[in-house]
């Protein structure tokens, strides 16, 4: 034991106590890692043919659709032009040809043309007794007397609406829907709305309260 102890000794005399010593990190280091292993701050941009697109914050935000390859083909040709009002009514334009195809289909289902469906849904609106004059139908339907006179004639001989002499005036008529009629109207207005629905199905609650919001805004000034 003591020979062993003096050859220790003997080799603790040899250790240069000057020179630096290494330092030893542990293996768990808590801190940031160095810089150049951080992961890159920015992502990495869309494939092509990729639907998402960046924002103007550098991130994938939403996908894209045709308008948006529209616009974005028109800018690159015409960088002077703004194209934002494309963005809105591009967009208008292509949804209501959905929503008149919707519309078709509602009122086949219920073996009806547009133009009878304008009429009756203006009836309908009355409430009770489902009259109007012949100029109150063309206030809301915004065609012609001599188009309004032919309609009528057409839906009288369909049994979905009748003519009555008006009693505040003898000289006058009155358009009243008969029950084959009402029902008609309400068939297709129940349809009108569970169709008109699926295409809004995406849409939130809220997101469907401030887009009409934006509408009505937007069609205020052309009913003025």
């Amino acid at each position: 034991m003591a020979r062993s102890f003096v050859m220790l000794r003997r080799q603790d005399s040899n250790l240069n106590l000057t020179a630096p010593k290494a330092v030893v990190l542990p293996l768990h280091h808590s801190g940031p890692p160095p810089r150049d292993a951080r992961a890159p701050s920015s992502l990495p941009s869309p494939a092509p043919g990729d639907r998402r697109r960046a924002g103007h914050n550098g991130t994938v935000s939403q996908e894209s659709d045709e308008v948006d390859r529209i616009v974005g083909a028109w800018m690159r040709q015409r960088p002077d032009l703004d194209f934002s009002p494309l963005e809105v009514l591009s967009r208008v334009d292509r949804l209501s040809r959905h929503l008149d195809r919707a519309r078709k289909e509602a009122f086949r289902r219920s073996e009806l043309e547009p133009w009878e469906w304008d009429v009756l849904s203006a009836l309908r609106r009355a409430g009770e007794p489902f009259q109007l004059s012949p100029k109150q139908l063309l206030q809301q339907t915004l065609v012609s007397s001599g188009t309004m006179t032919n309609r009528i004639d057409r839906l009288v001989g369909r049994r979905l609406v009748r003519r009555e002499a008006d009693p505040a005036d003898g000289r006058s008529v009155l358009v009243t829907l008969t029950p084959d009629g009402r029902t008609r109207v309400d068939a297709a207005i129940t349809r009108l709305v569970d169709a008109e629905a699926i295409l809004l199905d995406s849409l939130s609650r809220s997101d469907r309260e401030r887009l009409a919001n934006l509408l009505r805004k937007l069609s205020l000034g052309f009913d003025a």
